[in-house]
């Protein structure tokens, strides 16, 4: 990596604050915060939900970059220019996220809701608890997040299924993939974990068609919901209605159609939603700005980059 070429990178970044990743990028590289239209010095973007059009004016642009494992704020911007995309693939997003699914999982079979409802009250009550191996959590998106996430619900007991677009086994788990195994996986789920990216083949499909196939019949006293994936795979007013009419017994939401999540949505006070404000796999700049220099040398020495976006399939 020392060998390469010093370049120069636009960091173009909303919601984040930009300082420790202007920092670390230019360690290796110089760092710019805006590029005017036809800078033909900029060579790499590294981005999160940046101004559309002002990637197609940068003539010598060779890659960009996403600060975030999700790619669809890249794809929101319909004149990208025809240069490879990455996605942030980190070990320690994959640990966040594993943290984030066994802890939410753990917490509605554990009964975490009714207890906490029960401490308020001074109610001293023990319900009937199923244990992890009576209980089937099913993953949409075995990715590398789905995946890891899978082992460590499988290390404590849970039965795990995984449903993909298309064929991805697993050791261990039971797999559908297609439209025609979504039926199946969701009729053997009792907690529905999302992990799917957002492309326009998964915009809503969170609704209350969707809900009203998982497993009720079951130790938990009815289906749970867990999105960690993206706002726009849901459908919150039919989240609402499941969860009036007994479709969903309780839901974790990180993500949301709008964020940050509007101070008047019902969500916010449910009482049996438990929101956190997309924070399941917060991207580290000590962690992800090192795997982005090395693959800018790996452009520099001629050699394929890694982990790169598939445009037709949208991630």
């Amino acid at each position: 990596m020392s060998s390469s070429p010093r370049r120069r990178i636009l960091l173009s970044v909303t919601n984040y604050n930009p300082r420790r990743w202007h920092e670390l990028l230019s360690a290796r590289h110089d760092v710019v915060l805006d590029a005017e239209p036809g800078d033909p010095t900029i060579d790499y973007a590294v981005v999160w939900k940046h101004k559309p059009g002002i990637l197609s004016r940068l003539p010598n642009l060779r890659a960009i970059f996403s600060i975030g494992a999700g790619v669809d704020h890249i794809f929101a911007d319909t004149d990208l220019p025809d240069v490879p995309i990455a996605r942030v693939v980190a070990q320690n997003l994959s640990q966040y996220m594993t943290e984030f699914v066994v802890w939410r999982v753990l917490d509605h079979q554990r009964q975490g809701m009714l207890y906490r409802a029960q401490q308020g009250k001074k109610v001293w009550h023990e319900p009937e608890q199923p244990p992890a191996n009576e209980v089937a959590v099913g993953i949409m998106g075995l990715g590398q997040l789905g995946r890891a996430a899978a082992r460590a619900l499988l290390a404590l007991g849970f039965k795990v299924n995984g449903w993909t677009r298309t064929p991805r086994p697993m050791e261990g788990v039971t797999c559908w993939d297609g439209a025609e195994g979504l039926p199946g996986f969701l009729n053997a789920t009792d907690i529905l974990v999302v992990l799917l990216p957002h492309t326009p083949a998964t915009e809503g499909i969170i609704d209350y068609e969707l809900l009203r196939r998982l497993r009720r019949d079951n130790g938990l006293g009815g289906a749970i919901l867990v999105n960690a994936g993206r706002g726009k795979l849901q459908k919150e007013a039919d989240i609402l209605r499941a969860l009036e009419d007994g479709t969903l017994k309780e839901a974790s939401l990180d993500v949301f159609e709008r964020e940050p999540l509007p101070a008047e949505s019902p969500l916010w006070e449910h009482p049996r939603v438990f929101v956190t404000p997309h924070a399941a796999a917060t991207s580290d700049p000590a962690h992800l700005v090192p795997l982005m220099l090395e693959q800018m040398a790996r452009l520099e020495r001629g050699e394929p980059m890694e982990n790169l976006v598939d445009r037709e399939a949208g991630y």
